[in-house]
């Protein structure tokens, strides 16, 4: 059972995402707030899998709340909703820790295939939000080096890149002619020598490292 909470200051969104949530037998509600503070709140009493957390609220909003989120309950995956594709959003959101990123009008079976996906441990990007995000890494410095995949095998620096790619475990496994198993090892191994919490922090250090380029 993943258990969610949902952080949004329009009662309206809050109650068709809750419609949603408490729909599936699989997951359950385990709380909702109306703005940044309560989010953190709800992640320290419950520690959810996953928390929906809308961007734009009032008082703390959901960018800054990541924080606190994380470490009230380092093991919740965040899942930001806003109507604003921004791309300022996007990559504050993602540098922050959140694990996916996803427009106000996906439809229920989206958002739920989300939950369940990050839920798992995977990340999740709008196609839209993807193709800004990469856009975004085109224009702004980066601030990582190569050196800080130095730790890493000529085998998990491919796998790095192929995870920055977009590309699934089990296609992963298909380019590299491994199983998938094999792959969701070097994953784990990649994200512990990096000191990376998720998938999202790995795309995010392979093309801020330069491992990654966007065009080539």
């Amino acid at each position: 059972m993943t258990s969610v909470a949902i952080a949004d200051d329009q009662p309206l969104i809050r109650a068709g995402l809750r419609m949603v949530v408490e729909s599936q037998p699989d997951l359950r509600l385990v709380g909702e707030g109306g703005d940044g503070t309560e989010a953190v709140a709800l992640a320290r009493a419950h520690r959810p899998d996953v928390i929906l957390l809308d961007v734009r609220m009032p008082g703390v909003d959901g960018i800054r709340a990541i924080g606190g989120i994380l470490e009230a309950s380092a093991s919740t995956r965040v899942i930001m909703l806003t109507t604003f594709d921004l791309d300022e959003y996007v990559y504050a959101a993602l540098r922050a820790g959140a694990s996916a990123f996803l427009l106000k009008d996906a439809g229920p079976e989206q958002i739920l295939a989300a939950v369940r996906q990050v839920a798992a441990g995977e990340m999740l990007l709008a196609p839209a939000l993807t193709k800004r995000l990469i856009e975004e890494y085109t224009t702004r410095p980066l601030p990582g080096s190569a050196e800080a995949l130095a730790v890493l095998t000529g085998r998990e620096r491919d796998v790095l890149m192929a995870i920055a790619q977009g590309l699934s475990n089990l296609e992963i496994g298909v380019r590299l002619h491994v199983s998938e198993g094999t792959v969701k090892t070097h994953v784990s191994r990649i994200l512990a020598k990096l000191g990376l919490r998720d998938r999202v922090q790995a795309v995010i250090a392979a093309y801020e490292s330069g491992l990654v380029v966007p065009g080539r």
